[in-house]
């Protein structure tokens, strides 16, 4: 699902503390997942947020990161819940992931902030308001609406604008069977350079691996092919 995500291009510029032997690691562009509407002028602008750069180790453990949420943030997940999500995948869907980093919202970040990011085998979450309430200025699309529904969240308009409400279990499904599996997806894509065949890929990895695993919905059969990813 396509909705309030925006990939960064492979360019010249990368975020802050970018190490001079990246590219030697992972040519891939780092990659923001659902960056959400602008809540100012009701334009979007590029999203940028620079972050801590984790170097791959090879040892085969996932580490966590935990920074402060911020004043009227909360992280949705613990990283003993990211954990075990992460054991139920298939292994070698894992082995790639090395560092989940639970990431603060900073002024700079709540100009345009976004549920996660994925940048070589860092998956970043970002916290979200402590009233699981989102306020938007534009209404959502037929893509974006459907998803909430998806996942229990509920959009409503008012007085100044449309907002997007979760319970804290809504919440949790998103985040642990929606964004985090989306970033795994984009660990895994190893093929695909392009903003718009990444997103196509992560989208599907997470349906068929978060979405529908966590409802005991069958996969799409023997021989079906993803996106961008021939078997």
């Amino acid at each position: 699902m396509a909705s309030r995500r925006l990939s960064r291009p492979a360019p010249a510029s990368q975020p802050a503390r970018r190490p001079a032997s990246r590219r030697a690691h992972d040519p891939r562009p780092a990659t923001a997942f659902r960056a959400r509407i602008t809540r100012g002028a009701g334009h979007q602008v590029e999203f940028s947020a620079p972050e801590r750069w984790h170097d791959p180790r090879d040892d085969g453990r996932v580490r966590f990161v935990v920074e402060p949420a911020g004043p009227g943030y909360l992280h949705v997940l613990t990283p003993d819940e990211v954990r075990e999500r992460l054991a139920q995948l298939p292994p070698h869907l894992v082995r790639n992931v090395e560092v989940v980093q639970f990431s603060a919202m900073t002024r700079k970040r709540a100009c345009f902030p976004c549920y996660g990011m994925q940048w070589g085998r860092t998956v970043y979450l970002y916290p979200i308001e402590s009233s699981l309430v989102e306020q938007y200025h534009r209404p959502p699309n037929p893509i974006q609406s459907q998803e909430a529904r998806m996942y229990g969240g509920v959009w409503s308009q008012g007085k100044n604008g449309w907002q997007l409400a979760w319970t804290r279990e809504t919440i949790r499904d998103f985040y642990l069977n929606n964004v985090l599996i989306h970033e795994v997806g984009h660990v895994n894509d190893e093929r695909n350079t392009s903003s718009r065949d990444r997103e196509r890929y992560a989208n599907w990895f997470a349906i068929e691996y978060g979405y529908r695993a966590s409802r005991g919905i069958g996969s799409a059969g023997p021989g079906w092919n993803p996106p961008n990813h021939p078997r």
